[in-house]
C-alpha cells in the first residue's frame, strides 16, 4: 500500500511541476517585446580619446605633460622637487613621495612608467617606484624585466598581496602601461570592513590582477589589516630612490 501511495504522489509531484513549467513558458511567450526593455536611467554620453591611450571627455588629467599643478609633497604639501622634462617627470631621489591634491575613491586609472634607462642594482633597488591607490594600496612599479626579487613585490604585484597573472614587463627603454579598476573599501558606523577594496589591472594590455580584493592596506612588514579612512584620499607615486618616469596620467571617477 506504502509502495502504491508513492508512486502516486510522485506521480502528481511530476504533474504539477511539469504543468508549472509549461505554464510559465506560455506566460513568457505571451509577453510582448517591450516587457523586457528600459529606457531609464540613460548614460551620460563620453567621447573616448582617440587612443586607448588617451583621456575621455570625463577624464581628470593629473599630469599631461606640462607641470605638476595637480600633486604635492605627500610629506608637508608643497610644490613636488620631481622634475618635468620633455613631457615626462622623474623621481627625484631624496625628495619624498608626491600625492595628488584631490582625493579619489572609486576610480579608472591611466599611468604610464618607465624603468631608468641605466640599468642599475637588482630585485627591489632596480627601477623601484609604487602607485598608492587612497595612498595605501600599492600597486608595485618596479623593473622586472630580466630581474628577480619576490613575486608577490614584482612589477603589478599589489605588494605583498597578489602576485601578477603574467609578467608583461617590457625592457628598460619602454614604456610600461598600466590600467587601472579601483574599488575603496567600504566600512559600517563601527570601523569594520564589510566590503573589501578589489582592484584590477591590465599591464601593457595584459590582465595581471583580476578584480582582487585587498586583504588590508599593503605593508613592507606585518600583516595587511583593514582600519576605517575617509571615503576619498589621494594617489601616492613612490619615491624609492630610483629615477622611475612618468607620463600620461589621468583617471575617472566611478
Amino acid at each position: 500500500m506504502r509502495t502504491r501511495l508513492r508512486i502516486i504522489t510522485l506521480f502528481f509531484t511530476a504533474f504539477i511541476l511539469s504543468t508549472g513549467l509549461a505554464f510559465c513558458q506560455t506566460e513568457t511567450k505571451q509577453l510582448p517585446p517591450e516587457a523586457t526593455e528600459f529606457y531609464e536611467p540613460v548614460p551620460p554620453k563620453v567621447d573616448p580619446g582617440k587612443t586607448t591611450l588617451d583621456p575621455p571627455s570625463d577624464a581628470i588629467v593629473l599630469f599631461g605633460g606640462k607641470d605638476l599643478d595637480m600633486w604635492q609633497s605627500a610629506k608637508d604639501g608643497s610644490f613636488p622637487k620631481w622634475k618635468v622634462t620633455d613631457g615626462i617627470f622623474v623621481v627625484e631621489k631624496g625628495t619624498g613621495d608626491i600625492q595628488t591634491k584631490q582625493a579619489f575613491g572609486d576610480v579608472q586609472l591611466h599611468i604610464e612608467w618607465r624603468s631608468p634607462q641605466e640599468i642599475v642594482g637588482e630585485g627591489q633597488g632596480r627601477g623601484n617606484s609604487g602607485i598608492f591607490l587612497m595612498g595605501m594600496y600599492e600597486l608595485q612599479v618596479l623593473d622586472s624585466y630580466e630581474s628577480k626579487t619576490y613575486t608577490n613585490g614584482q612589477a603589478a604585484s599589489i605588494y605583498k598581496q597578489s602576485v601578477p597573472l603574467v609578467n608583461a614587463t617590457k625592457a628598460p627603454t619602454e614604456w610600461e602601461v598600466y590600467d587601472v579598476i579601483f574599488s575603496a573599501p567600504i566600512f559600517n558606523s563601527a570601523g569594520i570592513v564589510t566590503k573589501p577594496a578589489t582592484i584590477t589591472v591590465l599591464h601593457n594590455g595584459v590582465l595581471v590582477q583580476n578584480h582582487f580584493a585587498l586583504r588590508g592596506p599593503t605593508e613592507y612588514i606585518g600583516i595587511p589589516n583593514y582600519k576605517a579612512h575617509a571615503d576619498k584620499l589621494p594617489i601616492k607615486l613612490q619615491d624609492h630612490g630610483n629615477p622611475v618616469s612618468y607620463r600620461n596620467i589621468w583617471i575617472r571617477e566611478l
